[in-house]
């Protein structure tokens, strides 16, 4: 095509008429004129930013480009020998690395297919680079597609590689100096830019999100583990805090919008609790997650990792899953570091505690924070036929809920396959306390399910009710309590405990007209107390749990602050340093 072919090409676009070309393209090349002042019939060189400016935005961008350049050689090793050359844009359109062969150097910096160069649509005109970023799509640019004379010899395609935030991170371009005609020709260049795109997201995803659960998911589970269609990361209260571009398309009807900040049940019929069913050791074909919509796929989830520590303070952290537990309460801190040195061993596990206080979420994590690769299977004991149903070749952890719910004849049954199994590890969870658990079932059943046994502190006991509380308000971030509100919350008996805590905030938050929650949003107790004060309830552990606060050690207690205040001189308490 001659200049004034292309210029009288343009000057249709203008005019509105059909010239052959996407209305992408059509629309690129009317901003260019109307919004750029650009002159199409001027064959502009490459424009290359200064060595200080480049090494600027290479510095900017010096995080992804680490974590994408060994994706990136690969890449190039394999369109090296059909002449393609690849480039890494930053946002800005700068191209901050490249991968070309250096006998066409010259060429190449003067075609604008190296470092520096950049591709912004107001400088470049219509443009592999460019035109990704105003799209925020993968695109071809062929040929005469380019508005600028001194490209048209090149065919530019382009992918965006979005962060984990869904904001245009980077584009990645793969340009030959000269093609086939046919803009098909491209079409192996467009797969490839776009998978490559995908695989950098979800590097950079994985290496952003180490302390969080990562669900990876695709339609199909051939690939699930190798090369995955999208993925999310989730913090420990379950609420998305990091995405691929993909899982917008995957998981959003219209694709649009966000995922960050939504709870995992808003999205997928499944909660945190059962990631570790996703993980590796189950058959990929058995790893189905469903969606909201009724929709499904097939999921793989990974768990935090833990954060590397010195030699003198590793053998007093706690792994990652464990971590997330408990806040400043040494009951619970205590219980955490001694599950810490039993979660690699065989030792069955009993837990004791009131309902809600968080022992099969407790359970889930030792099995997650224990040997890799081990399936988990969860049994409620009150269901009919549960421990019949389990497969005779099970192994891995298994976690009986509510165990002194079993009848005679699940208790035998229970017994009859621990007798079978040498690969499967017993956690097991109770209301009662372990005396009355003893007495409900059978003594060789009891001994064989306590090794090690845990009882948990009521939610009125622990020290971090505070750090509790603005764990479950994660789930709620556009809402704060006022320290009214905190202060009746942490007074109140909690027979429900933290399942009965998060409740209340769920109601709260939907009956706030505003997004500060005051003490007229809060619900009123479930269950009013109207028993008298236990005389045998713990009154340092009380105080303790309150911080020494003698006003809310009397509301909790439901006596007088003069009780309480003798009380403490009675028993000769002091508060803690």
């Amino acid at each position: 095509m001659g200049d004034r072919d292309h210029v009288t090409e343009i000057e249709r676009v203008l005019l509105g008429q059909k010239t052959g070309r996407d209305a992408t393209v059509a629309e690129s090349w009317r901003r260019c004129v109307e919004t750029y002042g650009m002159n199409p019939s001027r064959p502009d060189p490459a424009y290359i930013v200064t060595e200080d400016k480049l090494r600027e935005h290479r510095e900017q961008a010096e995080r992804l480009i680490a974590t994408a350049r060994s994706g990136l050689q690969a890449l190039f090793r394999q369109v090296a020998g059909q002449n393609y050359v690849l480039l890494l844009a930053d946002a800005k359109g700068v191209c901050v690395d490249f991968f070309g062969d250096p006998r066409f150097e010259d060429d190449l910096r003067k075609a604008g297919l190296y470092l520096g160069s950049d591709w912004s649509e107001e400088l470049a005109g219509t443009c592999g680079v460019g035109s990704c970023i105003v799209t925020g799509e993968a695109i071809t640019i062929h040929q005469t597609d380019h508005f600028g004379l001194a490209h048209t010899p090149l065919s530019c395609t382009a992918a965006p590689i979005y962060d984990t935030r869904g904001q245009l991170a980077a584009v990645l371009d793969i340009s030959l100096l000269r093609s086939p005609s046919p803009k098909a020709s491209q079409n192996l260049a467009m797969n490839l830019v776009t998978a490559s795109a995908r695989r950098v997201e979800m590097a950079n995803l994985m290496a952003m999100t180490r302390r969080d659960w990562v669900l990876r998911f695709s339609a199909s589970p051939e690939f699930l583990e190798v090369d995955p269609d999208a993925a999310i990361a989730l913090d420990g209260s379950g609420n998305i805090v990091g995405m691929t571009r993909g899982a917008l398309r995957a998981l959003l009807p219209d694709g649009r919008g966000t995922l960050v900040g939504r709870r995992i049940e808003e999205v997928f019929d499944l909660s945190l609790d059962d990631l570790p069913n996703l993980m590796r050791g189950q058959p990929t074909e058995d790893r189905v997650v469903h969606l909201r919509d009724g929709r499904k796929l097939f999921g793989h989830a990974i768990a935090p990792q833990t954060r590397p520590v010195s030699p003198r303070a590793k053998s007093n952290a706690l792994p990652a899953p464990l971590a997330n537990i408990a806040g400043a309460d040494p009951a619970m801190q205590r219980i955490l570091a001694q599950l810490a040195r039993l979660v690699a061993t065989p030792v069955p596990l009993l837990l004791c505690g009131e309902t809600g206080t968080g022992k099969e979420r407790l359970a889930r994590a030792i099995h997650v924070a224990g040997p890799p690769g081990r399936g988990l299977h969860a049994v409620r004991c009150s269901a009919p036929g549960g421990i019949e149903a389990l497969a005779d070749d099970a192994s891995g952890t298994l976690f009986l809920r509510g165990v002194e719910d079993l009848t005679p004849g699940a208790q035998a049954a229970l017994l009859d396959r621990l007798d079978r199994s040498g690969d499967l590890r017993v956690i097991a969870s109770s209301r009662a306390t372990p005396a009355e658990l003893a007495a409900e079932i059978r003594p060789d059943l009891f001994y064989r399910l306590a090794g090690a046994v845990f009882e948990l502190p009521p939610l009125r006991l622990r020290a971090d009710f505070g750090w509790l509380t603005d764990r479950l308000m994660r789930s709620h971030p556009d809402h704060t309590l006022t320290p009214a509100a905190r202060a009746e919350l942490q007074v109140r008996d909690w027979p429900g405990n933290i399942r009965e805590l998060e409740r209340a905030l769920d109601v709260a938050t939907a009956l706030a007209e505003t997004q500060v929650i005051d003490l007229p949003d809060l619900p009123p107790p479930a269950v009013r107390s109207v028993a008298e004060p236990d005389p045998a309830e713990d009154l340092e552990a009380v105080l303790n749990a309150v911080g020494w606060n003698m006003a809310q050690a009397a509301r909790r207690m439901r006596v007088n602050r003069s009780t309480i205040l003798r009380r403490v001189r009675k028993a000769g308490l002091v508060p803690p340093p």
